[in-house]
């Protein structure tokens, strides 16, 4: 199994939620590490994959909502400064993939399956091999116990309870 590594300059772990019942919030976390191990990136099937987001990196481009999402209203960050996805299996289906894994969040564990794509493989001008991935997943927000909401005088809640998890990877192999 050949180790990979992740170039952050040219990937991003983000996420989307509905706002107000009308339109998205779109945020994502600035630091993140990842660990891939695979014999064969072409074939993700025998890879192995694992994630940790520094939930203190959130970045939705409002400070203020940062810091709400940061509390104890929401991920508690001082108690549970990470979230972390470990892979337990992997199946393709056609040129797509599932990867279902161990999703962490505030110390609640589920598992949560994401779609993959793999983009390709390329070369880049310094001669190292990259190859490029996009990955989807959604989760109830709830059952990792972020609860807060708050009502609307029209009707509806502030945050929706579906999280549309949204990752692309470029990797390349591990000096």
């Amino acid at each position: 199994m050949a180790k990979w590594t992740v170039d952050q300059s040219h990937s991003s772990v983000g996420f989307e939620v509905k706002h107000m019942m009308v339109s998205k919030v779109k945020g994502q976390f600035e630091s993140y590490t990842a660990d891939v191990e695979a014999a064969d990136l072409t074939d993700l099937t025998s890879a192995s994959i694992a994630f940790k987001m520094d939930v203190a990196s959130i970045n939705t481009r409002n400070e203020d909502r940062d810091n709400h999402l940061r509390s104890a209203d929401f991920f508690n960050v001082e108690n549970n400064p990470m979230i972390e996805f470990t892979s337990t299996s992997i199946t393709k289906d056609g040129g797509n993939y599932s990867v279902t894994g161990d999703l962490t969040i505030k110390d609640v564990t589920k598992p949560v399956t994401f779609s993959v794509v793999f983009n390709g493989k390329g070369t880049n001008p310094w001669g190292v091999e990259v190859y490029g991935f996009e990955a989807e997943a959604k989760i109830n927000r709830e059952e990792f116990g972020l609860t807060w909401n708050a009502a609307l005088e029209t009707g509806g809640v502030l945050v929706g309870k579906d999280i549309k998890i949204k990752v692309e990877l470029e990797v390349n192999p591990a000096a």
